[in-house]
């Protein structure tokens, strides 16, 4: 079984967080809010969908923290993917939770005593993971998301290349994947000039309030191998610290990627070159910490749930 969670946390001071948890009523324990991935939906999505179910508080996902692995008592696996998402006054003064037959009561606690308040021992290495990366100032980052463009029709008799459309199965991958980009605050979207990626990431930007942005640099006819134009436009996100998705195609997404390990100064480790082979509708997600020197903090691939 699929599920996914995140660890909520809202700062309380300047060197000091609280995180949410969840009491369960049916259940009787305390623990990390999370819940089963429905069919047709992606991990992100799924992350942000039962976060708004259960505590009411619309989040976006930070940096992926992991997984947790255990086996109920049934003997069947459970593999839990959490992230960590702050939770910003607005949302949480827009929450409507009230306690029900699933959730009897909503916890905001100091790290020390969440862990000790959790009622299983995967909870509490979580919690670990997540304080970690407090005590190492990596909560707050920016997503970059290199996305392949859906499914496409053949050549049609006349535009080329660039005219093809995107084929029925390419028009719900596209719908499909739409929510799970979406979950991790992406606010500005760019794509090629093609026709199957500007029809890819039209309904991403209809559910951010946005217009996709057409891009030469990002069309594999105008594509002459050099990243800076894909550098200047992360580079700038970066600095806004606003988080944006990239839709292009398969030629081309080594240059984001290229681009990205460029602007943070990684190693382009083996991680990080398969990130750019993305097969159809499938997408990758850079968190960044933003600053002088940007720093590249994680980087997780998704695929269309259709």
């Amino acid at each position: 079984m699929l599920a996914a969670g995140a660890v909520i946390w809202r700062r309380t001071a300047a060197d000091s967080v609280e995180v949410l948890l969840v009491e369960r009523a049916k259940h009787r324990d305390i623990s990390i809010p999370k819940g089963k991935l429905d069919p047709g939906e992606t991990l992100p999505e799924c992350a942000v969908r039962e976060m708004l179910e259960e505590t009411g508080i619309e989040i976006q996902l930070g940096a992926p923290l992991g997984t947790s692995e255990y086996r109920l008592p049934g003997g069947s696996e459970k593999i839990v993917h959490y992230w960590q998402a702050e939770a910003r006054k607005k949302a949480i003064k827009r929450s409507n939770f009230k306690p029900n037959s699933e959730i009897k009561a909503l916890r905001w606690l100091p790290l020390f005593k969440a862990k000790q308040r959790c009622t299983y021992e995967h909870d509490v290495r979580m919690l670990e993971r997540f304080q970690a990366r407090f005590e190492q100032q990596q909560l707050e980052t920016v997503a970059i998301v290199a996305l392949r463009h859906a499914k496409a029709e053949p050549y049609p008799e006349h535009g080329g290349d660039a005219a093809r459309e995107l084929s029925g199965r390419g028009k719900k991958q596209a719908k499909a994947i739409a929510p799970g980009v979406a979950a991790f605050g992406v606010r500005k979207v760019f794509a090629s000039t093609a026709t199957r990626c500007e029809q890819t990431s039209a309904p991403l930007a209809k559910l951010v309030g946005t217009e996709t942005k057409l891009k030469r640099y990002l069309s594999q006819d105008h594509y002459s191998g050099d990243v800076d134009s894909i550098g200047r436009k992360i580079r700038k996100s970066l600095d806004k610290r606003r988080s944006i998705v990239m839709c292009s195609h398969l030629p081309v997404l080594p240059a984001i990627v290229a681009a990205v390990a460029l602007e943070t100064e990684a190693e382009v480790t083996q991680e990080i070159r398969q990130s750019a082979q993305l097969r159809t509708a499938e997408f990758s997600v850079f968190h960044v910490l933003p600053g002088e020197q940007p720093r590249l903090l994680g980087v997780e691939t998704h695929s269309a749930p259709v």
